[in-house]
């Protein structure tokens, strides 16, 4: 399976630092196996469901599309949990 990252999420982990890069690109990795791994909690109001994954204080949004017969995740939003939700 492949990802797709939205512009803020990419800007996020552009301006981390590297352990913080390091922690959120394995938590992808565990997005990307088959069945996900982590902190995994479906999302209220979002349509279509989004999901979201806890890597200490920090929450990955994401959600899965279907191109074609393929599914790629996509990465909406990366940020700290106060923030995140807003």
């Amino acid at each position: 399976m492949e990802f797709e990252l939205s512009r803020a999420a990419a800007r996020f982990i552009k301006t981390a630092d590297k352990p913080t890069k390091k922690r959120i690109k394995d938590g992808i990795d565990g997005l990307l196996s088959v069945p996900p791994i982590g902190d995994i909690k479906p999302l209220q109001g979002y349509s279509p469901p989004a999901y979201r994954l806890r890597i200490g204080k920090f929450r990955i949004i994401y959600e899965y599309k279907s191109v074609g017969d393929d599914t790629r995740l996509y990465i909406r939003d990366i940020g700290a949990r106060g923030d995140i939700y807003k």
